[in-house]
């Protein structure tokens, strides 16, 4: 049964992106050009061509691929995957525009064939007779005026989809700017009212983040001095092998620092990743607590784990804990605050949702966890969920900044 619903639901996703991509295809080249011919012809080439990298760099990066082979399909092919997000998007709000256009031309047209056309009579001279009707200026044929309008629509909307990906990438790639929270807690001592956790996550290396990028990330934190660090998951898209170096940059991280897994790392060897990330000096939290001196700081493994048996374990990481001490609980996915609550915690710091990454896609995103971005309350149990540093495939955001968040910790008894 499942593989039944599996495949309708493939079978209708393939439609729909079919659909869509004819509908570009006809839009931006189709409509804008006066019959069959190559441009007709590469703009089929490039709408296929684009979903073939897009595509593969998927699934190379799901397969294993050779590691170079995965950087010349990822960066052409995931861009294209944004562009076409914004094209779609920007063409459907150009059907708007277009009949307003067509009838704006039309109107020029009508009055431009009312105004007579006169000249001047010389003196003496018979004036002249009034022209008959049928020597009006003829109105512009419509295949004309369509043609104009279709390709004054489909060039601001590429425009418009080439600028919104290109300022997305820019703010990616330049890196993620500092966001500060202040959250207080009722059990947090006086002593540690101030206590600073600078929190990180989606930093997702691959093969369009690399090294560079993860010193970016890593010169940020260290320039917000913190107290402790929390890489909250989705640190990697790809195997220690081929990432390994792109990681190094870790091991600069000057306050203590604390790891839990995401969904990707299960995608990339998690259990390779986490010896890895506790060689460059980062504690692992494996469905653990340590006890710092103010506050429990506690950790579990992420939802994609239990595929492996290393899911996440509330009873073990909280179980025993002193409850009349402050927690704080580092979690990739913000759902898994249901039972962060059940547990007594006082606040859970999560990622996964990019905020969203690519607008409308908050809206998505929305729908499947219970808190997108910031900060927000469940009962006696706060969550604070960041957008991340990083981007999955299309190294791009629109609409959802990347930061990293320093959550300043407030006690209610100062």
């Amino acid at each position: 049964m499942r593989i039944v619903v599996f495949g309708v639901f493939a079978l209708l996703a393939l439609g729909v992106l079919v659909a869509g991509n004819w509908y570009l295809w006809r839009r931006l080249f189709r409509d804008t050009t006066r019959g069959p011919g190559p441009a007709r012809r590469a703009g089929a080439v490039v709408i296929a061509g684009g979903w073939v990298l897009a595509v593969g760099a998927v699934a190379g990066e799901r397969a294993g691929a050779p590691f170079w082979l995965q950087q010349v399909m990822a960066w052409p092919g995931f861009l294209w995957l944004a562009l076409s997000i914004y094209l779609l998007l920007a063409v459907v709000a150009g059907e708007v525009v277009r009949p307003l256009l067509r009838r704006l031309l039309e109107r020029r047209a009508r009055a431009s064939a009312a105004v007579p056309q006169t000249q001047p009579v010389p003196a003496g001279s018979v004036p002249p007779q009034p022209p008959e009707p049928e020597s009006a200026p003829t109105p512009e044929p419509e295949p004309s005026r369509r043609l104009f309008v279709s390709r004054v629509v489909a060039g601001a909307a590429a425009a418009a989809a080439v600028g919104t990906v290109g300022y997305g990438t820019y703010g990616v790639l330049r890196g993620p700017s500092v966001k500060r929270v202040t959250v207080p807690l009722a059990k947090l001592p006086r002593a540690a009212h101030g206590y600073r956790i600078a929190v990180v996550s989606d930093i997702h290396l691959g093969p369009t983040l690399g090294r560079g990028f993860a010193q970016k990330v890593v010169d940020t934190i260290n320039s917000t001095r913190p107290d402790i660090v929390a890489v909250v998951g989705d640190l990697v898209d790809g195997s220690v092998k081929n990432l390994g170096p792109a990681a190094a940059p870790l091991s600069q991280l000057k306050a203590p620092s604390y790891f839990v897994t995401g969904n990707h790392e299960y995608f990339s060897g998690a259990k390779q990743w986490v010896e890895e990330v506790r060689r460059l000096g980062l504690h692992p939290l494996e469905n653990a607590r340590t006890e710092l001196p103010w506050f429990d700081l506690a950790g579990v493994n992420d939802i994609a784990g239990e595929s492996e048996g290393q899911g996440p374990d509330f009873t073990k990481a909280l179980g025993d804990r002193d409850t009349a001490r402050a927690c704080v609980l580092l979690a990739h996915q913000p759902v898994q605050i249901h039972d962060a609550v059940r547990h007594g915690v006082d606040l859970q710091l999560s990622g996964h949702t990019h905020g969203g990454q690519l607008w409308p896609g908050n809206f998505i995103a929305a729908a499947a966890n219970p808190t997108v971005a910031g900060l927000e309350r469940y009962g006696d149990t706060q969550l604070y969920v960041s957008r991340g540093a990083g981007a999955w495939g299309p190294p791009t955001r629109v609409g959802a900044p990347s930061d990293i968040t320093v959550i300043e910790l407030a006690s209610t008894q100062a």
